[in-house]
């Protein structure tokens, strides 16, 4: 796990990573909410089940099939929530505009970066990701509680960042554009077309390369920022160039985003529909590998 005490990326802004024992020294600050968003893609209910049976104290749950995501249909498999609803949802649980937000997951990967990226989406400036997840918590020593916190409602005011996604009928008319460069971040196969589990269309979108977005993480938590610069050959992504990440369903790409801006590499644009909404559209598909011989 890579130490972010309010430590800097590579671009020298301030870390979106938090670590354990920051979290720990921070822990029941008045204007911080801590967010579990434990979640299991073949289980649905676990997350919240984790979270019932123990949880980072003051921490209040988002569920990513309920709250982070509208239900699936013409827009993907996890489209974005109404910005209204989900703002609604934070008040509710007493997450306001006043409140710096950390959030966690089991293990410090897409789940939570789901979160983060979407609570930034929506205007708020001052979220961090807890590096090393759950897990990294329990190992710092730090205290579980089943206690269910109650806060006072809060308001939370959405203020969409509309330039940090980009949607299926741009990245359409933009194939083949020199100046923009996609980011597939499933795995390899998925990626090739070689296998296709969930959606019905194999392979990518046409000119996309291959960074899978579990290649950043290391052992216990996200690999240190000049590793993840190497792993995502973040060289390559000059800042000239408009750079737009996807996966198959818009949740695991947030973390690629996550890791290419602890890396340095920020303004990385999301395609929250991601494959399963460009090939339920019938859009444009490749096969292969888009770097082979390159």
């Amino acid at each position: 796990m890579h130490e972010s005490n309010g430590g800097e990326t590579g671009s020298g802004a301030r870390s979106p990573l938090v670590s354990a024992g920051e979290l720990l020294a921070r822990l029941g600050e008045p204007g911080l909410r801590v967010v579990d968003a434990r979640f299991e893609l073949g289980v649905p209910a676990a997350g919240e089940a984790m979270y019932q049976a123990g949880h980072v104290p003051g921490a209040v749950y988002l569920d990513l099939d309920r709250d982070l995501a509208d239900p699936p249909g013409d827009r993907g498999r996890h489209p974005l929530p109404d910005p209204d609803a989900f703002a609604a949802k934070l008040g509710q649980l007493g997450v306001g505009d006043e409140h710096e937000v950390v959030v966690y997951d089991q293990t410090g990967t897409m789940y939570a970066a789901r979160a983060w990226w979407l609570i930034r989406y929506l205007g708020a400036d001052r979220v961090r990701f807890l590096d090393g997840g759950f897990r990294a918590w329990q190992a710092a020593g730090g205290p579980v509680t089943t206690e269910v916190p109650s806060y006072p409602p809060a308001r939370f005011t959405p203020r969409p960042r509309r330039d940090m996604v980009v949607e299926a009928g741009e990245l359409q008319a933009r194939l083949g554009d020199e100046g923009l460069r996609l980011l597939d971040a499933r795995a390899p196969e998925r990626y090739r077309g070689e296998v296709e589990p969930i959606d019905a269309v194999a392979g990518h979108i046409p000119g996309a390369v291959n960074r899978p977005f579990a290649a950043g993480m290391g052992e216990k938590g996200l690999l240190p920022p000049e590793e993840l610069r190497r792993v995502f050959r973040v060289e390559e992504l000059r800042d000239d160039l408009e750079v737009v990440a996807y996966c198959g369903s818009g949740v695991s790409a947030a973390h690629l985003v996550l890791s290419l801006e602890v890396a340095g590499r920020g303004g990385v644009r999301l395609y929250p529909g991601s494959w399963s909404e460009w090939s339920r559209r019938g859009l444009p598909v490749a096969k292969g590998d888009e770097e082979a011989g390159a």
